[in-house]
């Protein structure tokens, strides 16, 4: 007969393999896994520290441009500051007329220059050169630096590259050519002559009534569209005749034609005695019209008299005689005024 019992010893062996995970007991296993999850939580701690040492360091950084940026504009400041100081001194200087010697060479060179700058712009004008036209060649200059860059990013070759900035080196040039051949464009001059309607008194200076009603209407708009449309500033009155002669003896142009711009006299006041005169006092007639005209008030108008010397189509006379309508008439020219300007 068998015995089956099996001896105490080893019942109690086999509880104690029951607790084991791995030959660990329960308390080791758990003290294991803590000790993971502590070598986890330190390795989430080091990168929370490393995220905020570089926003530390992010945020010296800002400091630093910040602090940068607020010396660059106190910087800025002071030349504005020193730039206000000198144009203050060069005022009190212009206003001084007791320089010594030193001020006086210094404010001229400074004076010199500012005239040579001054008569730069103004050939830059007459070459047709304005801001706009400069602003949008500096546009264009942005636009091709730009597509340069887009080209060499695109991987284009060196040589391509210098083939195609030659090229277009070569285009702006002969753009520039063919705008400086270009002729100038100069106003259109105004012709009033009496065979076209615009009548005077006759032998005096005295305006038509409806000569007077289109120098205040058309005529100075006309004009001043044109001061806009060529940037030009001083307008002249001209004055001519024909050859038949003033029977008057004396004339009072002389004494009379100041007061007469100033508008303290009429112009029926005046009373020339020859064809040159009348030719001014009728040029001064239109003159104190157009003066008079809001639109042409930043304008110099100056009157002349070409008298009986030049004929329609700017031809010289010689000596065609008669009762001519078209040569009594007033011509107005618009021009730029002279870039000459003197200390």
């Amino acid at each position: 007969m068998v015995d089956y019992a099996e001896p105490a010893t080893k019942l109690e062996h086999k509880g104690y393999n029951r607790g084991l995970i791995l030959g660990l007991t329960m308390a080791e296993s758990m003290l294991l896994l803590v000790f993971c999850l502590l070598l986890v939580a330190a390795a989430i701690i080091n990168a929370e520290r490393a995220k905020t040492r570089l926003a530390q360091d992010d945020l010296l950084k800002s400091k630093v441009e910040v602090a940068s940026l607020k010396t660059k504009d106190k910087q800025a400041e002071k030349a504005a500051k020193e730039l206000r100081d000198k144009l203050a001194a060069l005022e009190n200087q212009l206003r001084s007329v007791s320089l010594i010697p030193a001020d006086r060479a210094k404010f001229e060179k400074e004076w010199r220059d500012l005239v040579d700058a001054n008569t730069e712009l103004q050939l830059l004008k007459k070459e047709g050169v304005t801001a706009e036209k400069m602003a949008a060649l500096q546009k264009a200059a942005d636009e091709l630096e730009k597509t340069m860059a887009v080209l060499k990013d695109s991987g284009l070759s060196t040589t391509d590259a210098k083939v195609l900035a030659e090229r277009l080196k070569a285009l702006l040039e002969n753009e520039q050519k063919q705008a400086q051949s270009k002729p100038h464009e100069w106003p259109p001059i105004i012709n009033l002559s009496e065979a076209e309607g615009y009548y005077f008194q006759s032998g005096s200076a005295e305006l038509a009534g409806p000569f007077d009603e289109k120098l205040r209407g058309p005529i100075s708009n006309k004009i001043a569209t044109s001061l806009q449309t060529y940037d030009v500033d001083v307008i002249e009155v001209i004055g001519h005749t024909d050859e038949q002669p003033i029977s008057r003896g004396t004339s009072n142009l002389d004494q009379s034609f100041i007061d007469v711009l100033a508008g303290k006299k009429p112009i029926s006041s005046v009373l020339p005695a020859d064809n040159a005169g009348l030719g001014l006092a009728r040029a001064i007639a239109v003159a104190n019209v157009l003066k008079a005209d809001g639109k042409l008030k930043n304008a110099t108008i100056l009157p002349m008299s070409a008298a009986q010397l030049v004929l329609p189509g700017d031809i010289l006379t010689t000596g065609q005689a008669g009762d001519v309508k078209s040569r009594r008439r007033i011509e107005i020219r618009i021009r730029s005024r002279n870039a000459t300007v003197t200390p």
